[in-house]
């Protein structure tokens, strides 16, 4: 059963040209215990979707519209704010992409750690709470942590302040942690070794992940589900095993087909998806990826919104007859079967 349940959330902003819908009719769910990879380009609505969760879109710009967002059984769209406190940090954690937002300038790294456990622990001791805070420091590759904790943000590095707010986010061992391009700003070295604390903070708590990169490497290596994102749409939606092995949305594909490969002929171009993403401004209400696609679309595919078809015992696809017409023809040109079982 899902433990974070997201049915049909809608996120806009009022802007100056009025109020734009940045996330568009997102479903999806992530089961205790699993780890769940929302991909796609910048501008696809990743960061709202995680924003929406945490109930910490911008304000007053930034607003729910529709949907729910059902944690254990509770629709927190419709929770008062100062109860969304007791839920955030517990329930529910995020790790920000941007530390030094995230991060506040003016209390040292030990306060703001000891903060999360003092808030959400009120029985605790602080000398308990600087302990733990402590231990969780080492635990992220914190060097020397002991001096580290009496510090400030902008003592640190840009990949020792990413890895206070991973601690931050993980000493209250959530039950559902959003993880915003945790690792951009590490070295490979600890980039394994955060996702290798992760993958044993899961295994411990039974924690569920919500993994938001454009590494599709690291996506391979973490997620059991995936849901790819575009233009604020769930384009396509399955394990990750059936989503590597066959694509069925000409994004995904598109994406997939952009990786460089080790059978590749040396000095080859790499694949590139032409075009950029639309603003929100200008999103049609039909198929978002048709203009980038290179397959022929009629007009009627711009105006009606494709469906969410389930093509595969879990496997769904935002179902566009003329992008799946030219997806076919592309694939049997290559030698490649089309398959679809509905």
């Amino acid at each position: 059963m899902a433990y974070l349940e997201v049915k049909n959330l809608s996120t806009g902003f009022q802007t100056e040209s009025g109020l734009v819908t940045a996330i568009d009719g997102v479903t999806f769910n992530v089961e205790k215990g699993r780890t769940v990879g929302l991909v796609g380009e910048s501008g696809s609505g990743k960061s709202v979707t995680s924003a929406s969760l945490m109930r910490l879109l911008p304000q007053p710009a930034g607003k729910i519209l529709s949907g729910e967002v059902v944690i254990d059984g509770i629709d927190i769209t419709k929770m008062p704010a100062k109860d969304m406190l007791k839920i955030r940090g517990r329930k529910i954690a995020m790790i920000f992409q941007e530390p030094m937002t995230a991060l506040n300038p003016v209390h040292s790294i030990g306060k703001q750690l000891m903060e999360t456990y003092l808030v959400h622990y009120p029985q605790m001791k602080k000398k308990e709470a600087f302990e733990k805070s402590l231990e969780m420091l080492t635990k992220v590759g914190i060097p020397a942590p002991e001096k580290r904790i009496h510090e400030y943000p902008h003592q640190l590095s840009g990949g020792m302040r990413q890895r206070v707010v991973i601690a931050i986010a993980l000493s209250c061992e959530p039950d559902v942690l959003i993880a915003d391009e945790p690792t951009t700003a590490l070295d490979v070295t600890i980039q394994a070794q955060i996702l290798e604390l992760m993958k044993e903070l899961q295994e411990k708590n039974g924690m569920s992940i919500i993994f938001i990169t454009h590494d599709l490497g690291v996506v391979a290596e973490m997620c059991d589900d995936v849901v790819v994102m575009y233009a604020g749409r769930v384009v396509e939606r399955a394990t990750c095993t059936a989503l590597f092995a066959k694509p069925r949305h000409p994004y995904t594909y598109a994406l997939l087909d952009s990786i460089p490969r080790l059978d590749n002929k040396r000095k080859s171009k790499l694949h590139t998806i032409e075009g950029m993403v639309p603003s929100l401004a200008e999103m049609p209400n039909g198929c978002r990826f048709g203009p980038r696609s290179t397959f022929e679309h009629k007009e009627e595919a711009y105006k009606t919104r494709p469906h969410l078809k389930e093509i595969a015992d879990g496997h769904f696809v935002e179902w566009c007859e003329c992008c799946q017409k030219g997806l076919k023809a592309k694939l049997e040109a290559q030698g490649e079967t089309y398959e679809v079982t509905v």
